[in-house]
């Protein structure tokens, strides 16, 4: 895990964007979408690392790397 992931999981008030490890949420937004967009914000404003979202049911549905991070699977990684 990079310094500048984050985690977009669900909350008991919608969507929290959460580093790794941490008690507290970053942000908390009433849509996945929105906290999607702010992880993203974030992680770009610190120089790039990875958002991983969870799905409604705690699994990992999907994760972007956010440049100028060094994405493993950038060849195949045709959703973002």
């Amino acid at each position: 895990m990079a310094k500048n992931d984050r985690y977009v999981t669900r909350h008991p008030d919608g969507w929290s964007v959460q580093k790794p490890g941490a008690e507290r949420a970053s942000s908390v937004h009433g849509t996945q979408g929105d906290a999607e967009k702010r992880a993203k914000e974030i992680v770009g404003n610190l120089g790039g690392g990875e958002v991983r979202i969870q799905d409604r049911h705690g699994r990992w549905r999907d994760s972007d790397t956010v440049p100028p991070g060094n994405d493993p699977s950038a060849i195949r990684d045709r959703r973002h």
